[in-house]
């Protein structure tokens, strides 16, 4: 899943995008309004990290303009203002979630983790598919039988994003814009590498290739 953070605070915003990165999401990071507003009408985000208090465009502003523009990605607002008409501000505006500063990474975590199954429409709090579930905590797959298998970061990323998108037809380009950072080397030809270790992983019959189109994510009966 790709995020886009929104934070201008020198020591903050680096080390959140840190902890998104460890966490298994590509993050970037926009440190005002103006260029948050920009780059989030450019990118297929999965959800945006929104910081109130920006230089150049403050954050109400910029989700404003997005939902005008029919950029429907959720969005968690991330401020210091603590007051509850702030919060209403926010959720009138377009909001999805709201959390004050200070927090702990934990808690901003679990929240991104809920807004993002809830926008996909999966209402369940563990992701799970035939013969295994995902730990997103430690970026494990545990099959039913007990066993463990260990993910690199772009094979949690890609199954994460598969899983949240269950029996959809998902194409290379669609899964590179979403578990690659801005500034990475995004070769769509790697997908099908680690579409093909995932296989190897999990069972290649949970990802389904449709010729021409992409894949296709989930059991077969």
């Amino acid at each position: 899943m790709r995020l886009l953070l929104v934070e201008d605070d020198a020591i903050l915003g680096p080390q959140l995008q840190t902890s998104l990165q460890r966490a298994g999401y590509a993050t970037d990071l926009a440190t005002d309004g103006i260029e948050a507003e920009i780059q989030g009408k450019l990118e297929p985000y999965d959800l945006v990290i929104l910081d109130l208090g920006l230089p150049k465009r403050n954050g109400l502003e910029i989700l404003a303009n997005w939902r005008k523009a029919q950029i429907t990605a959720p969005i968690i607002i991330l401020t210091a203002r603590g007051g509850w008409q702030d919060k209403v501000a926010g959720f009138n505006t377009g909001a999805d979630d709201y959390v004050s500063k200070p927090f702990q990474i934990e808690e901003l975590l679990a929240r991104i983790s809920a807004v993002l199954k809830r926008s996909t429409g999966n209402a369940v709090e563990t992701l799970h598919a035939g013969h295994f579930t995902l730990n997103e905590q430690t970026q494990t797959v545990i099959f039913d039988n007990g066993e463990q298998c260990k993910l690199t970061n772009i094979e949690f990323r890609l199954l994460r994003y598969f899983m949240l998108h269950s029996g959809y037809i998902l194409s290379k380009t669609v899964l590179t814009e979403h578990v690659y950072e801005y500034d990475e080397d995004k070769d769509s030809n790697v997908i099908e590498v680690y579409v093909n270790r995932l296989r190897q992983k999990i069972g290649s019959h949970l990802i389904q290739t449709r010729r021409g189109q992409g894949y296709v994510f989930g059991a077969t009966t």
